[in-house]
């Protein structure tokens, strides 16, 4: 058996390829909303900084510059409200897929941990704990997890695929019982600044964690918020007692954020009138696509931020996949995402506006 087969699961993505290939033979072309990639323009102003950055010769820090640390601890206090934070909290990362798959390693989890994550999930964070050969579980309630063994808590709100965000409540409830058993929580808040029918909640919040960032950290992408997926540009923030060790483990593996994309990425926290516009131009996608996927006899759940609708026809989902790829448009199954995803699929918002119109008219003729 060979190594990846032996230590991961098959790439889920391979088995879309027939139905991608029946969206595309429609006389219109596809509409692919399978995938959250970003279509929209980089912001002008982040375009400039990582121009203005290309003479980088030199290695970049792994920690990043000054500039882009300072940008990191402005927005985690300007939107996170979190407080207390300094360059010590924060870490750039070379995305956050990155992060989420080798985590587990860096942190030195093996046989005989366990990583936890929810029941529907991003695959990831499965892949983390295989390729460090610790144990996985799914939860639905994380504080009935049994504690035994379990070091590292992965939250996720807003989720993906569901876009269903927990409630500052929940939070709370959930750090509480992780410090109790020595817990540590990191938290996916990628797609925090994209609420639509809720605020979504950062673990930083003082309210969530009684002031102290003691075993939490929080996880944070540019990719959707500012179209930067090309840039690899993410971040933690949190715990400096996890933050500092992770940060020598990947100075000695050259886990280094190119000198230019720091420059785009502190341009782009200091800038919130283009996530403004962004969003703006999600909420109309997003509204569309909703109303025509009703119609059309779907039921939407959860749903309450980021940038995918989960929706069901209450059949397997493949048999949706199947009717939707007979319309030319391409959507992700939700089993992808777990065995409690197996009648839903995951519909992305970030197709351009002509696509999502076509989309919507092959929905409702």
């Amino acid at each position: 058996m060979s190594v990846v087969s032996d230590r991961l699961p098959a790439f889920p993505w391979d088995r879309l390829e027939p139905y991608k290939a029946t969206a595309a033979a429609h006389p219109d072309g596809i509409v692919d909303l399978s995938v959250g990639t970003p279509v929209d323009p980089v912001p002008e102003a982040v375009q400039k900084a990582l121009t203005g950055a290309a003479d980088s010769p030199g290695y970049p820090t792994v920690w990043g510059t000054p500039e882009l640390r300072d940008a990191i601890v402005g927005w985690a206090g300007r939107r996170l409200g979190a407080r207390g934070v300094t360059h010590h909290h924060v870490l750039p990362v070379v995305g956050s897929k990155e992060l989420v798959a080798w985590l587990p390693t860096q942190l030195g989890l093996g046989p005989g941990d366990r990583v936890a994550f929810p029941r529907l999930a991003y695959p990831t964070y499965e892949v983390g704990a295989r390729l460090a050969r610790a144990g996985h579980v799914a939860y639905d309630d994380p504080t009935e997890l049994d504690p035994a063994g379990l070091k590292l808590l992965w939250l996720n709100s807003p989720s993906n695929p569901t876009g269903r965000v927990l409630s500052k409540e929940e939070l709370t409830r959930t750090v509480a019982w992780a410090r109790e058993h020595g817990v540590l929580v990191l938290s996916d808040e990628c797609y925090l600044e994209l609420g639509w029918d809720a605020d979504p909640v950062s673990v930083l919040h003082p309210d969530v964690n009684g002031g102290s960032h003691d075993g939490i950290v929080s996880v944070h992408s540019l990719s959707k918020r500012s179209n930067l997926a090309g840039y690899r540009a993410a971040f933690l923030a949190g715990d400096p007692a996890v933050l500092g060790p992770l940060l020598q483990i990947r100075k000695h593996g050259g886990m280094m954020t190119p000198a230019p994309s720091q420059a785009a990425a502190a341009a782009a926290l200091g800038d919130d009138e283009h996530v403004r516009v962004q969003r703006e131009r999600y909420a109309a996608r997003r509204a569309a696509l909703r109303r025509a996927l009703t119609g059309h006899g779907f039921r939407i759940e959860h749903s309450e931020a980021g940038l995918y609708l989960w929706a069901t026809r209450d059949e397997p989902c493949w048999d949706t996949v199947a009717h939707l790829a007979d319309r030319g448009v391409l959507v992700a199954p939700g089993d992808f995402y777990g065995p409690a995803g197996e009648r839903f699929v995951r519909v992305a918002v970030t197709a351009t506006d002509e696509r999502v119109r076509a989309a919507v008219d092959r929905l409702t003729a």
